[in-house]
């Protein structure tokens, strides 16, 4: 396999290539001006996405994805421009457009899905009109305009779409409507799509609809895709190709199974190797993390960018900028920036494997293959210290004479130094029972809530301090999370005056101890949030809920928006804590690959019912409930060993029922692919015990159930 250095991509040759490529961008360069100083934020970028086909776009937040979308559409901001390269879309020069052919490219040649759909939508106007007006712009009669917009919302698979027209967007789900800004997107057979991280919160089921639509999408229009995520298994799901951005330059391109395969830069490694994989947990591997950070824009001027961040550098990667070394691959021509490509994926692992000393046990139970009539909580050994306790709690809302039953009777225990994952579907009420146990909305009568054995107020506000301090909490989002006026030295310490005694030189001591065991430098706590990456943020949302030595931390989504590498590092930080500190975590995640990283149990949670619990390897080996089942093969892998069942994909018919209207007997049986009969829509399952306390809710027995699953 030979490899060779050119100037610029051999392959760009504009006059033979252009026009059949739905995008090309040769030699790309873009600068935001920045106090009087125009910094780099792309360099050189080249590639190209061919009709038809999917090119994902990956790297760490602040590579300059976005920036190559923003550039392709011509929307920089007024302090950015192209300083050098070309942009074309279908043959057409984007620069070289005046301003009604730059409308009617975006009308008709160009189209863009962003990461929130709730913020793409205008929450004022009904779905028919905002969908109708995206035909209108191509010339349809408002008449026409809203049978085409009928007919769209078909083909994007929404049910009852005759309703779903005279809704608003926040009567809608997440995934409704993401579907509703794809439906918009395609409305003018764009040649090129551009996807910003499309899927980006949403949970694994719906995530799997919306990529599954998609790509048939995709086939039906024969419409080129531009998918820029984080998600490395979505692009490895999705795109034929992909290119790996690092500081605004592209250091690796070629077939996506080639370079998901054998990466030829440092940095496509390092990436690959944060992902937690099935198999390593966080009691016997640290995930791999990329140490340093990205440089600022345009501060790199000798050398290649990555060198300070590289196990492989040496003087010549200081001294001299890698060219783009191109070689053959299986699937096609690969490209890397790096002058040791060779040796890339022979790098050692950054972490090397720590088996971690374990503070608790996983849960025993009777002998498998019992039956009990309701789902209990699980028992602890003898020895194991039982932290957090809850009994047959539940919540009901009355909204517009509706009764909403959003937990129902969820029997849960957490024993010390124990993490306790919860996973369903986005209004399965996983949040609302974490808001319970923080004391933030009272479940109703009948239930019991105990904290060391001790009964536990429903409210925060009629609980002690002790109480208080025992049980915190990270959020998904900590920029809604942190005062952004405030710094970080005074947001940590507002918390510790909160939750502790401290005070004076005492407190100091204490809050520079914190900051250190969040891995956060000194120098930042003078910074205000707004100055801080998301990773930074985070540890210091983590900092203020460790402030009072909590005994349960609440992890609510809390890498859901980071990319891999800041992902692995805080999932570190959090196993570290624990060992540290015997914290207990409640773990809620859309991402299952992280939830079986980090938990020692699993839960399950469906319309507020608990359909099975258990230690993580035994709920993700199965036997499983169909739900599992059903969320499990929903997930995306890089995995190349992964079965044949792993990999297909079970689909789940409609939306979830309304907590308002359940249906009768089970829960699931209006959607569950393997429901057995009319048992199920009579009867509510009973609770059948598959051994080490893993308990699965359904009326199929454990061994059909493990038969089943096995034959897929």
């Amino acid at each position: 396999m030979s490899a060779s250095p050119a100037a610029a991509f051999p392959a760009f040759d504009i006059s033979k290539r252009d026009r059949s490529d739905a995008l090309t961008l040769v030699g790309l360069t873009v600068a935001y001006r920045v106090r009087g100083r125009d910094r780099d934020v792309l360099q050189d970028v080249s590639f190209r996405v061919r009709r038809g086909e999917a090119y994902g776009l990956v790297g760490e937040s602040g590579c300059g994805k976005s920036t190559v979308a923003m550039a392709v559409l011509r929307y920089l901001p007024r302090n950015g421009r192209v300083k050098a390269g070309r942009i074309s879309i279908a043959g057409e020069d984007v620069e070289s457009l005046d301003a009604h052919a730059l409308r009617e490219l975006r009308a008709n040649a160009i189209s863009m899905v962003y990461q929130d759909p709730s913020r793409a939508l205008n929450p004022s106007l009904t779905i028919a009109r905002q969908v109708a007006e995206a035909f209108e712009v191509t010339g349809a009669t408002y008449d026409d305009a809203l049978r085409r917009a009928l007919e769209m919302l078909r083909r994007v698979r929404i049910a009852a779409p005759e309703r779903v027209m005279d809704s608003y967007p926040h009567e809608l789900s997440g995934g409704m409507q993401q579907r509703v800004v794809i439906a918009m997107a395609l409305a003018s057979n764009p040649a090129l799509l551009i996807l910003d991280e499309p899927t980006t919160g949403l949970d694994a089921t719906v995530e799997a609809e919306v990529l599954d639509l998609i790509a048939q999408l995709r086939n039906e229009y024969g419409t080129a895709v531009l998918f820029i995520s984080h998600n490395l298994a979505v692009i490895g799901k999705m795109c034929e190709r992909v290119g790996v951005l690092y500081a605004g330059k592209l250091v690796e391109e070629g077939a996506t199974r080639d370079v998901f395969a054998r990466p030829r830069h440092p940095y496509t490694v390092g990436l690959l190797r944060c992902l937690p994989s099935p198999g390593r947990n966080k009691d016997t591997d640290r995930l791999d993390t990329i140490a340093g950070s990205l440089p600022s824009p345009g501060s790199i001027k000798q050398g290649c960018i990555y060198v300070d961040r590289c196990l492989l550098a040496d003087e010549r990667c200081r001294r001299d900028a890698p060219p783009p070394y191109r070689m053959s691959a299986q699937h096609g021509d690969q490209m890397s920036r790096c002058h040791y490509h060779e040796r890339a994926i022979e790098l050692p692992r950054a972490n090397a494997h720590v088996p971690a000393q374990r503070t608790s046990s996983a849960p025993s139970a009777p002998s498998a293959h019992t039956q009990t009539e309701a789902p209990p909580a699980v028992s602890k050994p003898d020895g194991v210290e039982r932290v957090l306790r809850a009994e047959r709690i539940s919540k009901t809302f009355h909204a517009s004479g509706a009764v909403l039953r959003a937990v129902d009777a969820v029997s849960l225990e957490l024993a010390a130094g124990e993490t306790l994952g919860l996973v369903g579907e986005s209004g399965s009420g996983k949040t609302t029972l974490a808001k319970m146990l923080l004391g933030l909305i009272a479940p109703d009568t009948g239930g019991v809530l105990e904290l060391d054995g001790s009964p536990l107020p429903s409210r925060v506000t009629r609980r002690n301090d002790e109480q208080v301090k025992s049980l915190q909490i990270v959020f998904q989002n900590p920029d809604s999370a942190l005062n952004r006026a405030h710094s970080v030295k005074r947001l940590i310490g507002r918390a510790l005056s909160r939750l502790t005694s401290l005070r004076g030189l005492a407190r100091e001591e204490r809050l520079t101890s914190l900051a250190a065991s969040v891995r956060l430098p000194d120098r930042y706590l003078s910074a205000r949030t707004r100055q801080l990456s998301g990773g930074l943020k985070q540890r210091v949302a983590i900092a203020r809920a460790f402030a009072g030595d909590p005994r349960v931390v609440v992890c609510d989504e809390p890498t859901s928006a980071l990319d891999v590498s800041v992902q692995a590092a805080i999932l570190n930080l959090l196993a570290d804590l624990q060992r540290e500190h015997r914290v207990s975590y409640v773990f809620i995640s859309h991402d299952l690959h992280v939830v079986r990283y980090l938990s020692d149990r699993i839960a399950v949670l469906y319309v507020g019912r608990l359909l099975e619990i258990g230690p993580a390897a035994a709920v993700f080996d199965g036997p499983h409930h169909p739900y599992t089942e059903a969320l499990l093969s929903s997930v995306p892998t890089l995995d190349a060993h992964a079965t044949s069942a792993d990999r297909q994909r079970i689909h789940l018919e409609g939306e979830p029922p309304s907590p308002a209207a359940p249906p009768s007997g089970c829960v699931f049986h209006t959607r569950c692919p393997r429901k057995i009969g009319s048992i199920c829509e009579q009867q509510d399952p009973p609770c059948s015990d598959a051994g080490d306390g893993h308990q699965i809710r359904c009326h199929i027995p454990i061994d059909e159930l493990r038969s089943l699953q096995r034959r897929g």
